[in-house]
């Protein structure tokens, strides 16, 4: 075994990443000869470090994204960064990122690989938000990686930089296009819970109505 192969116990580390896809609306200007009549939006999937000066290469030897069956060649093989795939269409699907560690222990990776499902999106979350121009959509998700008792490798490889380590913030609010932000999210989150308390109050009240008619049953039997 490669001495970079051991494992550190009782050490857990993340990585913050981002992931998710752009998506426009496609005018007559942007349509080429060779996009279906059919196909409305232009996208972008992709994956990434929060801190762009991360170099992932040394642990990462590929990104796959698994698109919807009807594209040719739905699974799309990225091996160096920027990790995205651009295509064109017309529907949301799920989209599998699947993130491949190099593999055996002589490199002293040794890592199994991630997996990342992301919904893609053509629509703005609530569609009574402003209309942006060319229809922008930008569904940005920010989630963390985390490496369990990782080898010696995968730990020097996440803490060449002590930005690896920092918690991510939001530098400038008005870049939720470029960093992670879900208001979108929040508001679709605050419309779900107005409906589980709609449907709440519903069973109540079904449960107030199944409760008289068992009194009025009652009742009625009593008099027999």
């Amino acid at each position: 075994m490669s001495a970079n192969s051991k494992r550190i116990k009782f050490v857990s580390i993340s990585l913050p990443v981002l992931y998710g896809n752009h998506a426009y609306k496609l005018t007559p200007e942007k349509r080429k000869s060779n996009t279906p009549p059919d196909h409305t939006h232009e996208w972008t999937v992709f994956f990434k470090p929060v801190l762009g000066d991360i170099d992932l290469t040394p642990l990462i030897k590929k990104v796959t994204f698994k698109l919807h069956e009807t594209y040719e060649n739905p699974i799309r093989s990225i091996e160096h960064p920027p990790y995205q795939v651009t295509e064109t269409g017309w529907g949301e699907f799920e989209i599998i990122i699947k993130l491949h560690f190099h593999p055996g222990v002589d490199l002293g990776i040794n890592e199994k690989n991630f997996q990342i499902f992301h919904a893609l999106k053509l629509h703005p979350y609530n569609p009574q938000h402003p209309k942006r121009e060319n229809g922008e959509v930008h569904s940005i998700l920010y989630d963390e990686l985390v490496f369990n008792e990782p080898t010696d490798k995968v730990f020097e490889i996440l803490t060449r930089k002590p930005g690896n380590l920092i918690p991510y913030k939001l530098s400038n609010p008005d870049k939720r296009d470029q960093e992670y932000i879900r208001p979108d999210e929040n508001d679709e989150l605050g419309r779900m819970d107005l409906y589980i308390e709609k449907i709440k109050k519903e069973i109540e009240t079904q449960a107030i109505e199944y409760k008289k008619l068992e009194q009025e049953k009652l009742a009625l039997e009593n008099t027999k």
